[in-house]
């Protein structure tokens, strides 16, 4: 396992250092909530942070692949983003001001209409609302309601948007009659049991009669909100001819379409906006996470002619949050300048690319796929029953492909995707995805926190395991992230028994 500077400290100060840490975590345990939260799952007390890197109480070195679930593009504490914040706090400047105008906010706003896809940024209008992702979600949902007249929304299963009760409806695991949720594509558990084109041309066509049947039961909505990758639901890319067809559909009958960015915007998949890879132009877009440059910061940017500037539209009273301006607009410019959204796209197909050798050694890792820094890798019951998705019709489920026969051979025939292709690196057609395995994933994050590596869990199983490095990642910390990461799955393979562990020896 590759180690970095700085990642081990000496016994006497780690003696010290664990006794303080174990002392809060059992406060905490005591009097916080038992709901699932970050916290119970990775026991730890960070005092310190720089780039990739946390320290916690314990004196112990940590590289942190879950960037505050995305939010820090530029990882912990980068040197311009505490300039930003301490030339606002020198300056006198009031740190809350509602929605009132400021220099801080104005410079924010111009640096953010530098980096939006050209078809919008020409026509555009920005609504702040705060402090979370959830609430900008529903201020959009509001906006396109108020424009349409219209009430209802097509969302997508799987989908994540946030946890307020209003675009709670667009979540998965909601029973709005105001939300349809209709199939979104995916490759490995695709809805309709063939994966690829044929899968993402099917689910298109199901949006498409739900849209122009008269007798579907869904009246023409007020709006489409869809993730270009989603994030929460396993790190599933969506196809960009897919995503194309979603926007003609809707620009055909003037259905707004909502792009929600919060968690792919500012670089994170090797483009500045996810929705730019399918050169989609979208009526709003929702932002948040990084562009507050880790500090709360959500913005609604929609066409100009939505904005009927209806009062009582969720707004919220940190929608001036001055300090988040400040270090957004340092993030957004660090990023345009610096190419890093480039660089995310270089060096995550370089990721996906090396952990396809996890794919060829454990038959419990089933598919592994993302898009720039944007990564997820799903375990699988190896000896589970193969589920009737994922396969080509009429090919034959035998041993050789994943999923056939026993379950219990890994594969030796993962490829990865033609450039301009279906975004998993994984395409083999024939296979049939095996059951999820939460309790696999969550033992992987487990032997990860051993190793020093922070990763999250996600998926509609909690069987991803997910990597969100920041976009500053260097070469020797991407190699050692994914040899701990490795070595990690080894470890909870072999608690998990033969068949997680075994190797293709064919």
């Amino acid at each position: 396992m590759k180690t970095l500077p700085g990642d081990a400290v000496d016994d006497d100060t780690a003696q010290g250092t664990r006794v303080a840490q174990e002392g809060i975590l059992r406060r905490q345990s005591a009097r916080e909530s038992a709901a699932r939260t970050y916290a119970r799952a990775l026991p730890i007390v960070p005092v310190r942070a720089r780039g990739l890197t946390i320290e916690g109480a314990d004196g112990r070195r940590y590289l942190d692949c879950l960037s505050g679930a995305g939010a820090l593009a530029l990882g912990h504490n980068h040197p311009v983003v505490l300039e930003a914040i301490r030339n606002v706090l020198d300056s006198g400047a009031p740190l809350n001001v509602l929605d009132l105008a400021t220099p801080v906010k104005d410079a924010f706003i111009t640096e953010l209409f530098h980096t939006l896809p050209p078809g919008l940024a020409d026509r555009a209008r920005v609504r702040f609302c705060g402090p979370a992702g959830s609430d900008a979600v529903e201020t959009a949902c509001e906006l396109v309601r108020s424009a349409t007249g219209r009430t209802g929304l097509i969302a997508f299963t799987g989908a994540c948007h946030g946890r307020t009760a209003g675009q709670h409806d667009a979540h998965t695991g909601a029973h709005d009659i105001r939300v349809t949720r209709l199939p979104y594509p995916q490759d490995y558990r695709c809805p309709f049991g063939v994966g690829g084109e044929t899968g993402a041309d099917l689910a298109a066509r199901w949006t498409e009669s739900v849209l122009d049947d008269p007798r579907s039961g869904v009246p023409l909505p007020a709006g489409m909100i869809v993730e270009p990758v989603q994030g929460e639901g396993g790190v599933i890319p969506a196809p960009d001819a897919w995503l194309r067809r979603m926007r003609q559909l809707t620009a055909d009958r003037s259905v707004p379409l909502i792009v929600d960015e919060i968690q792919t915007g500012v670089g994170r998949t090797g483009a500045f906006w996810a929705v730019e890879h399918s050169g989609v132009t979208p009526d709003v877009m929702v932002l948040s996470k990084a562009i507050g440059g880790s500090l709360p910061l959500t913005v609604v940017v929609h066409r100009d002619d939505l904005d009927t500037g209806e009062p009582g539209a969720p707004t919220g009273t940190f929608r001036g949050n001055q300090l988040a301006m400040a270090a957004g607009t340092a993030t957004l410019a660090h990023v345009r300048q610096n190419r890093l959204a480039e660089r995310a796209a270089t060096l995550g197909a370089r990721m996906l690319s090396q952990l396809l050798d996890l794919a060829r050694e454990f038959c419990c890792v089933g598919d592994v796929r993302g898009r720039g820094l944007m990564i997820g890798v799903e375990f699988v019951d190896p000896e589970g029953e193969a589920l009737g998705v994922g396969r080509v019709p009429g090919a034959e489920p035998d041993g050789d492909s994943v999923g056939g026969g026993s379950g219990a051979r890994c594969r030796d025939d993962v490829v990865e995707a033609p450039s301009g292709s279906w975004p998993s690196v994984m395409p083999d057609r024939a296979r049939r995805p095996l059951p999820a395995a939460p309790e696999l994933a969550a033992a992987v994050q487990r032997e990860c926190l051993r190793r020093g590596l922070i990763v999250g869990l996600g998926g509609r199983h909690a069987s991803v395991v997910r990597l969100l490095p920041p976009l500053t990642i260097t070469d020797e910390q991407a190699a050692a992230v994914l040899d701990r990461l490795a070595d990690a799955v080894r470890a909870a393979a072999r608690c998990h028994g033969g068949a997680a562990a075994a190797r293709n020896t064919q």
